[in-house]
């Protein structure tokens, strides 16, 4: 009998391959990065050639680190990056293009037409305001700018698909009998599915020009999709797939209406579950498929998605070469006692939850001869926290659910200043779980269920256990006035692009 449980976590910028013990333990992960590619202002690309390279490197690697062989796996799951969108040759398996990434503003002058329009229909169909963020209109785009892809695309001739789906076709056979589907949370993040009857809206494809045929067939997040094909894990059962946020939610095992998770990423992202109907947002929120296993019926949850919160220590690294490391970030924000006065609103791509403001470009505010590098460090941690809290803050008003305490995964978790400062500007404990890989753990949580490796649900819940926990302790006046002047900054960067 397998012992073991893969999950292969492809995100926004590197892959990761995991494999967990029946506990939830951790016994095996290796890591790789891809490039950013950044061909003008707003674009952002990857080459899905190298995500797959990378793909089938970790998961060789991680099983050899463990000595451990394909046989040893129960099954296999995949979290991916959700919106970025990959068109690739049926008979060749070639991409026609690099990967439009989630956080792509080339299609800027599409969701202004789309808003002219009219869009609230749009919203109602798939839980999604008309943003660049989602992955329909990239492929509106590709269709749009490649000669000869759209008669392709109505001939069934190019595929498109989530990283999810691109991964799941690779590995069992591609060319040679791959098998198309992607599940229903992924199928969520295109603005293409029905959020209600859970398949392709036949009026939102033919609105945006999309062909059916280029599109995955969509099933649940937890059953056994196929058998693997390709090296290094030919055999293994592949029956797991969730966006990463949606699997961090199951990896948190936050499986009743209320329940609630925060991952600090690239981006940040906070879903709470709302249980098997959706919830209509009227605070800036996304309604979105949370999960589903199997013959079960979906769950639903409520959304707040930050486009860059650990991008914006990168961005300090990699940009302004302020850094050497990412993990300096902390240390260097330690050097002051406070911002300065100092924000920084990292609206790189346009403002996502609560705002949705796709004209919104970064900004830095308070700026005199006093600020120096430390207080720019400091910024950039804050700047994380207090857009959760507006996130929070819309949760509530939508679901009517006060969170008593927030759980926290993701890199970031690591960064004690960034943690305790998020339970000061929330007034509420954050608490992260014994086993912090909750994406790859989600993903594997979901293809164990389907192949009875896992325990039930609830005795998954039972057994969630935190490790580390910060509590506030900021004095509500501060609180409040850190708060106010973040907000104005905020209002400093809407509507920059005309």
């Amino acid at each position: 009998m397998a012992d073991y449980i893969g999950a292969i976590d492809q995100g926004t910028t590197s892959t990761r391959f995991i494999v967990f013990d029946r506990s939830g333990r951790m016994v095996a992960l290796a890591q790789k990065e891809h490039r950013q590619i950044y061909p003008h202002p707003g674009w952002v690309e990857h080459d899905p050639e190298e995500i797959w390279a990378r793909t089938t490197e970790v998961v060789a690697r991680a099983l050899e680190n463990a000595q451990l062989r394909p046989a040893d796996l129960a099954a296999i799951g995949i979290t991916n990056q959700r919106e970025t969108a990959i068109v690739w040759d049926r008979r060749t398996g070639k991409p026609v293009a690099n990967a439009i990434v989630w956080q792509d503003t080339r299609t800027g002058d599409l969701v202004a037409e789309l808003s002219r329009g009219g869009s609230e229909e749009l919203q109602r169909s798939t839980g999604l305001p008309v943003s660049t963020y989602f992955s329909g209109l990239k492929i509106r785009w590709l269709l749009d700018h490649l000669a000869g892809l759209r008669e392709k695309a109505e001939n069934g001739d190019v595929l498109f698909g989530t990283v999810d789906a691109f991964l799941l076709w690779r590995l069992t056979g591609g060319p040679s009998g791959g098998i198309h589907l992607t599940d229903v949370t992924n199928a969520s993040r295109t603005q293409l599915m029905n959020i209600r009857t859970l398949s392709w809206d036949t009026e939102i494809l033919a609105a945006l020009r999309i062909p059916p045929a280029m599109l995955p067939e969509i099933r649940s997040s937890s059953e056994l999709y196929a058998e693997a094909k390709a090296s290094p894990i030919p055999g293994v059962p592949i029956a797991g797939m969730l966006g990463d946020q949606q699997a961090a939610l199951v990896g948190q095992a936050c499986f009743k209406p209320g329940e609630a998770k925060n991952t600090y990423g690239t981006g940040c992202f906070l879903l709470m579950n709302t249980g098997r109907d959706p919830v209509p947002s009227r605070h800036g929120l996304l309604t979105t498929v949370a999960y589903k296993f199997g013959e079960q019926a979906a769950q639903y949850a409520l959304e707040g998605s930050v486009a860059i919160s650990g991008a914006l220590v990168d961005w300090l690294r990699d940009n302004l070469t302020i850094l050497a490391r990412s993990a300096e970030v902390e240390s260097l924000a330690r050097t002051v006692p406070d911002n300065g006065g100092v924000y920084f609103v990292p609206a790189f791509s346009g403002l996502y939850a609560p705002y949705w403001k796709p004209g919104a470009r970064g900004a830095i505010a308070g700026l005199t001869r006093f600020a120096n590098k430390g207080h720019l460090a400091r910024a950039v941690l804050e700047a994380t926290a207090f857009q959760v809290r507006e996130i929070v803050e819309a949760i509530e008003a939508d679901s009517k659910v006060t969170l008593n305490v927030l759980r926290v995964d993701g890199g970031m978790t690591v960064n004690e200043l960034l943690m305790q400062f998020q339970a000061d500007i929330l007034n509420r404990p954050v608490l992260c779980p014994r086993i912090k890989e909750t994406t790859a753990l989600g993903a594997a949580f979901a293809a164990g269920a389907a192949v009875g490796f896992f325990p039930k649900m609830e005795e998954w819940r039972v057994s969630w256990t935190p490790d580390r926990e910060w509590r506030p302790q900021m004095d509500a006046t501060r609180r409040e006035l850190l708060y106010r002047y973040w907000k104005k900054a905020v209002e400093r960067t809407f509507d920059w692009v005309e």
